[in-house]
């Protein structure tokens, strides 16, 4: 049977550059950090010090008041980014395709605040406090709860756990469900609020951190060879897919289409790479096989690009082996180098600035490539901006636990 072709049709995105696609797009291109020091709590005495926050995010202007209060902020942060894909794709969910409109969100800890609030009552002897919407915000699966009630989707609902592949965990799926006829359009994307003191504290006990404390904005820093560790950031990454004859019978303007899609697992390790990247070659692979396209053909990639040592070198190693002599052609940025590391919602975030890539024909830089890394040799279109007439696009995240996922998006060429 032939399969149904999958189209882009609608962009949202809360970013540390900015609440909306259009301010984070334009803070991207301009090469502008959205690292800064934290200010969510008081983070003086933790290792790491700096974050990529939301800044500007206010959950009222997307949900209604009374009901944002029963919500974790990556609740809210989901359900802001859906709207605004929805509403970029000019659809109207009624009762007529309800059933065949589906949502997933991934994320890596869900209401992580929440969590740790309500904890804290219980600790200081507070029982009585425990907010009885603890539950429904704190789990995972609750942002794609909200969202489907939101815009009353009654399609294939869940959530991705597969940490900072979350999201690219969730287009994929979106694609292949729709792709084999379960569903005409999914909402699908990623959300993260894991700015709390524990998990900072957590991640500086690993030692996976930056500790350029005293530079918030030149920290996060993929295959330079000064990098010391990635900065955790928040948001969302939301996106509407749709059948491309679900879409073309509405009129809808198409951004790009989904072509390619590749899971699988390292099986090596909680958090390293396995040796050789050999996870990430089987991936990327997959999702070449996928897409029915040639390694050449690809014009881009949107790297994992997490800033650490071992991840930049492993990607890039696996690149070198996917693509051969084609990976000194190829294009590769990392947009972790000015919105940190957003855990589940990376990939989502990633998947709205790789799809206007493809639109918009120019590349996102990789800030503060200053000294360049033996080991990481190719062309990660340092420090500035570049136009470039692209067709195909790969999207990579690898998470925590060895867990991988890989994208592919193509330039719409007509029905």
């Amino acid at each position: 049977m032939e399969k149904r072709r999958v189209v882009v049709t609608g962009l949202g995105a809360v970013t540390p550059l900015g609440t909306g696609v259009a301010k984070s797009w334009g803070a991207l291109l301009e090469g502008r950090s959205g690292i800064v020091k934290i200010s969510k709590f008081d983070a003086a005495g933790y290792r790491t010090q700096i974050a990529g926050e939301v800044k500007d995010f206010e959950a009222e202007e997307f949900v209604d008041k009374k009901l944002a209060r029963k919500m974790d902020r990556y609740i809210h942060y989901a359900l802001a980014a859906s709207q605004m894909a929805v509403m970029d794709a000019k659809i109207e969910i009624d009762s007529a395709i309800a059933d065949r409109v589906g949502t997933i969100v991934g994320t890596t800890g869900g209401g992580l605040e929440t969590l740790e609030r309500n904890h804290r009552a219980l600790l200081e002897g507070r029982p009585q406090e425990i907010s009885p919407f603890f539950i429904p915000a704190y789990i995972t699966n609750m942002a794609a709860a909200q969202v489907a009630m939101r815009f009353h989707a009654k399609g294939p609902n869940f959530a991705p756990t597969t940490a900072c592949a979350a999201s690219t965990h969730a287009i994929g799926d979106a694609f292949k469900v729709i792709q084999r006829g379960d569903a005409d359009v999914m909402i699908a994307g990623g959300a993260e609020a894991a700015l709390t003191p524990l998990t900072v504290a957590g991640l500086g006990a690993m030692q996976a951190t930056s500790t350029r404390n005293d530079e918030p904005e030149k920290a996060s820093r993929p295959f330079d060879k000064n990098r010391d560790g990635f900065v955790s950031g928040e948001g969302s990454g939301m996106i509407v897919l749709e059948e491309l004859g679900f879409a073309l019978r509405r009129d809808a303007e198409i951004y790009t289409e989904v072509v390619g899609y590749g899971a699988n697992s390292d099986a090596h390790h909680i958090t390293s790479p396995s040796p050789g990247g050999e996870g990430a070659i089987k991936c990327m692979k997959m999702a070449l096989a996928d897409s029915g396209a040639s390694p050449e053909e690809i014009n881009y990639i949107n790297a994992h690009g997490t800033s650490t040592p071992m991840n930049d070198q492993a990607e890039t190693v696996a690149i070198k082996a996917v693509f051969g002599e084609h990976s000194r052609k190829l294009a590769i940025s990392s947009n972790k180098s000015m919105i940190g590391h957003l855990w589940g919602a990376a990939g989502g975030v990633e998947a709205v600035f790789t799809v206007l890539s493809l639109k918009e024909g120019i590349i996102p830089p990789t800030i503060n490539y200053e000294t360049p890394d033996p080991e990481c040799d190719l062309d990660y279109v340092p420090n500035v901006a570049r136009k470039a007439d692209l067709r195909m696009a790969l999207c990579n995240s690898f998470g925590f636990g060895g867990t991988n996922g890989g994208l592919i998006f193509k330039k719409f060429e007509g029905a």
